[in-house]
């Protein structure tokens, strides 16, 4: 079993910065991607961002590139996902998810660990 626990949420003005953390604990060994995810009010759980285990390849969706990064440090069992020139409409709950799948995907359902969110508000 795998524990993900995001962290580092909170209010931000438009046009600022955040990162937010994924912190994750047990059977790290078995997990190979991980990933970000975002749900806004009244939308479906969307796919933000992924990284693989040793941080070679990235993939994002194309609204966030060039303004989001995620990483990866796997000696804390950690990932991030820091964002910039943040915009109203990237407010959502964040989630984190992990995988023992070695490939990249998108989809929520290729993901079978995931954390409780955390919120992330920017306002005008």
């Amino acid at each position: 079993q795998v524990q993900l626990v995001e962290s580092g949420g909170g209010l931000v003005q438009a046009g600022g910065s955040l990162r937010v953390s994924c912190a994750a604990s047990g059977d790290m060994w078995n997990i190979y991607v991980m990933a970000w995810f975002r749900q806004g009010p009244g939308k479906e759980r969307e796919f933000v961002a992924a990284i693989t285990r040793i941080g070679i390849t990235t993939r994002y969706v194309d609204s966030v590139k060039g303004r989001f990064t995620i990483s990866r440090e796997n000696a804390k069992n950690s990932m991030y996902l820091q964002m910039y020139s943040l915009k109203t409409e990237h407010s959502a709950v964040y989630y984190c998810a992990a995988d023992s799948r070695s490939v990249i995907s998108p989809l929520r359902s290729n993901y079978a660990y995931w954390g409780q969110g955390t919120q992330v508000t920017v306002s005008s």
